[in-house]
Formats: C-alpha cells, structure tokens, sequence
C-alpha cells in the first residue's frame, strides 16, 4: 500500500496485521500531511510524537471546542459545554468537581472495591473456561463507573449497550443516537440527585455551582455522558487489546507474572494505544512540521501513530514490560491528560493481577472480529480459553 493510498479515517487499516509497518512508513514520509475526509473536509493528520505532543499542550493555538474526534461532521453542540469541548478556565472550572473522584487518593478509596470486582469477574470467565472477553472484560469499569455515578443495577445494562452504540457505530447520525438514549436518562437522574442529592457524581456536579450559579442541567448531562462512554469503552478497550498483544508476543504472558504492573500498565496503555487520534482545530495561522495551518482548520493527532514513534520509543513496535520512562500520550497530555487516568491504571492493573492470580494458560479459541471505530480501538469479540491456576 503506498502513502498516497493510506486513509488513516478507514477502521479496516487498523484491522489489517500489518497497519504498524503501514503508519510507521506513512509517519517517516509525511509526519504532517493533508487530506481530504468525507465528513470533516480537509484534515491536517499528525503522526509524529513531538509534533502530537505539542498540538495536544498548546490550547491557545489548537483549541478543543471546534470538536475532539473525527466524524462529527461539523462544530459539537457540547461546545464549552464539555470538558473535552473546552480550553482555559472554562475547562478547569467544569473539570474541577469531578477530580476528587478520579485523583489518586480518591481511587485509592475504591482500590479494594476495584480488586474485590476484578477478582469476581475474572473467577466467573475461569470457570466458564470459554468466554469472550470483550464481554467479560466489559463488567469491570461498567461497575465502577456506575457505583460512582450512584446508577442502580436494574439499569446497568442500558449504559453498556448506549455506550457502545455512542461510539462504535459506524455513522456520525448512529453515534448521535447512542447518545440520546443515554441523555434524556442522565437528564431525569440529574433532576432527581439535584432535589436530593446524594454523595455520588452525579449529585456533585447537579449541585455544583460556578461564580453562585448552579451549572446548567445541559452542561451536567453532557459532561456525565462523556464520563460514562469514555470511562466505560477506554478501559474494556484497552483491556482486551492488552490481553492480544499478550498473546502475539512471545513470552509476554509469562514475563507479566514478574513485571512491575505499573510499568506493565503504562506499556500496555501505549502499544495499544485504543484512543486513535484526538482533534484539534487551529484558532490562528501557524507553521507545522514545515506547513502553513490556516485558522480554523482541523488537526488529528493520531495517538497510536506517535506512540510508536522510534524517535522517542526505542524498540517502539515490541512490547517491554519493564519500559521507563513511558510518556505516552494513550490517555493524553497537558490540560486535557484524561481525568480518569488514574482510575483506568487501577482497574487495568486489577484485571491483569486477577488474570495472573487465577489463569494458568490462556489462549485464543476464535478467530477475534475488531470493531469498526476509529475512535476505540478494539474489539467487538476476543474469544478465549482460559485454564485454571
């Protein structure tokens, strides 16, 4: 395939076995390219690390609230609404009520909890012995983030099948009605922990107050969706992307038994790297890797793509359980480095302790089927055998 022919916006590229030697070519001749995309018109894709790494911190040049993903096909009704959709104060206003919840010392709070449900989860799919672990994977962030948001059993179920739809369906017009499913719960829970609320996030932000103002209603659902679908998808995600690439390295099974699961986690998080690119849109004229960007064009910055760069990963395309330092940009960089990170590294770490602790072998059972996303990076089935320690 040559470089004139790659469409990075395509989900078969990233299925192909042979997309690493694709993008690693494409970045070593065109770091910085334009193209021409059917639904957001013409795209500055950025696959270089340093280049990546200083769109992703520079909010004065390339803003967030012209839209973070690709496929929107137009400006995002979220727009300072959001977390993700906002720069400056108005981010760090709207970000600072849900820290509490995903700081480290909230997470350690909820370590146990975390261990405790990874452990059920995995003692299930051990004996089932064949499961398919999207599926299973899936139960752990869905619990937590709904035990977070304070979101009862009888309705968990929906959240998983909205988040899914909100971000892996294959049309902007089907993602949109992914989330207005979800919306118009959130809005009646929102109303609901405003009159009472309680000590879950929804009812700190419902309640939350900005210059004495409460936060509008809108403003609230909107950055509760983004929690959910993010929070839910990037984890599962990642997870069983984690649990292939195990797979297709020789030993790397194995050599996890003895690894730092810190070290491990953030290595797994950058080879997989599920969150494809991230958007940004120009506010001014400026110069990037030896183009001109006009104001208001759109800027991708393709996170896989730089995180197997060889100018700052050596051996960028194997998996080094033990690799340090490890800044990778799987969760982000600078103001917009994900909220949750913390979380996610907690539940990642607890799933693969509980897989070492209780999974002597492991093996595919299947032919795995990726999905179809450029958004999450994944797989819709990952069928597997598991043996019993």
């Amino acid at each position: 395939m040559s470089t004139a022919t790659v469409d990075l916006t395509d989900p078969d590229l990233w299925a192909r076995p042979d997309v690493d030697e694709i993008v690693a070519d494409l970045r070593a001749r065109t770091p910085v390219h334009r193209t021409e995309t059917a639904l957001d018109g013409p795209v500055w894709s950025v696959l270089g690390y340093h280049l990546g790494s200083r769109v992703l911190t520079d909010a004065v040049t390339f803003s967030s609230t012209g839209g973070s993903l690709l496929g929107t096909g137009g400006t995002p009704a979220g727009a300072g609404k959001m977390m993700a959709l906002s720069d400056g104060p108005r981010h760090r206003e709207l970000r600072a009520p849900v820290l509490p919840y995903f700081s480290p010392k909230g997470v350690r709070g909820t370590a146990e909890r975390i261990t405790e449900l990874a452990a059920d989860v995995i003692k299930s799919a051990v004996e089932q012995e064949k499961v398919d672990l999207v599926d299973v994977l899936a139960t752990v962030p869905l619990v937590v983030m709904c035990d977070l948001l304070g979101i009862p059993g009888d309705d968990r179920d929906l959240v998983v099948a909205v988040c899914d739809e909100a971000f892996l369906a294959q049309t902007p017009d089907a993602r949109r009605a992914g989330h207005q499913k979800l919306l118009p719960y959130l809005v009646e829970k929102v109303a609901q922990r405003r009159k009472n609320p309680g000590d879950d996030l929804i009812s700190t932000l419902a309640t939350h107050r900005i210059k004495n103002r409460l936060l509008p209603i809108e403003d609230v659902v909107l950055n509760l969706d983004n929690i959910v679908v993010g929070g839910v998808q990037t984890v599962r995600h990642t997870a069983a992307m984690s649990v292939w690439a195990l797979l297709n390295h020789s030993g790397a099974w194995h050599r996890l038994k003895t690894a730092d699961l810190d070290l491990a986690t953030d290595e797994l998080l950058r080879y997989t790297s599920v969150g494809l690119h991230v958007l940004r849109t120009a506010t001014t004229r400026t110069e990037l890797g030896g183009h001109v960007i006009d104001a208001g064009d759109k800027v991708a910055v393709w996170t896989w793509s730089a995180d197997h760069d060889p100018d700052v990963f050596d051996r960028p395309r194997e998996l080094v359980l033990d690799r340090s330092p490890n800044r990778h940009l799987a969760l982000g960089v600078g103001a917009h480095y994900c909220v949750g990170a913390p979380l996610a590294k907690a539940e990642l770490k607890a799933v693969y302790a509980a897989l070492l602790d209780q999974v002597a072998e492991l093996e595919l059972d299947g032919e795995p089927v990726h999905n179809r996303s450029i958004i999450n990076f994944g797989f819709d089935h990952l069928p597997v055998r598991l043996r019993a320690r």
